[in-house]
């Protein structure tokens, strides 16, 4: 997908109520649920045990962590968008998360981002984002959330 590239915050402004971008897809590899478990300490064996997860999971296979997926958003929404005249962006949390569909070991996922609102903050604005987490071939989402973002001048 190609990245929409916005010229400066008060471009952005243009953007509320529309989707901004698609991400590319990113495969969700064991490896990279491993090492999510590993920086986490969040070692359920959904997560780790290929084996036991195929015999006693009613997935029948590992599945990545709903953190893991969300903690995804920043790549993700970097292979969607940028925003020129951007000094540094902030994370600065969640209004809602729902983990509604799991992703399997080995899926890829991909991210749409809508511009719900944007606010004037002191030295730069705060979008609200409102996100999409999809699997390719999935019949539902895997993540939605509403995601703020900090955008300083």
């Amino acid at each position: 997908m190609p990245v929409t590239h916005i010229e400066s915050i008060a471009q952005l402004a243009e953007y509320v109520g529309r989707e901004v971008g698609a991400s590319d897809w990113l495969e969700v590899s064991q490896e990279r649920i491993n090492q999510f478990a590993e920086a986490t300490e969040d070692r359920q064996w959904i997560h780790i045990d290929v084996e036991r997860a195929a015999r006693e999971s009613p997935f029948k296979e590992t599945i990545a962590h709903g953190f893991l997926s969300l903690s995804l958003l920043s790549v993700l929404g970097k292979s969607a968008m940028s925003v020129g005249g951007v000094r540094m962006g902030i994370n600065y949390g969640l209004n809602r998360v729902r983990f509604v569909s799991p992703v399997p070991a080995g899926a890829r996922i991909r991210g749409r981002f809508t511009l719900a609102t944007l606010e004037e903050i002191k030295g730069g604005a705060q979008a609200t984002w409102e996100v999409t987490v999809e699997r390719d071939g999935g019949d539902k989402p895997c993540c939605v959330a509403e995601w703020l973002v900090r955008y300083y001048a």
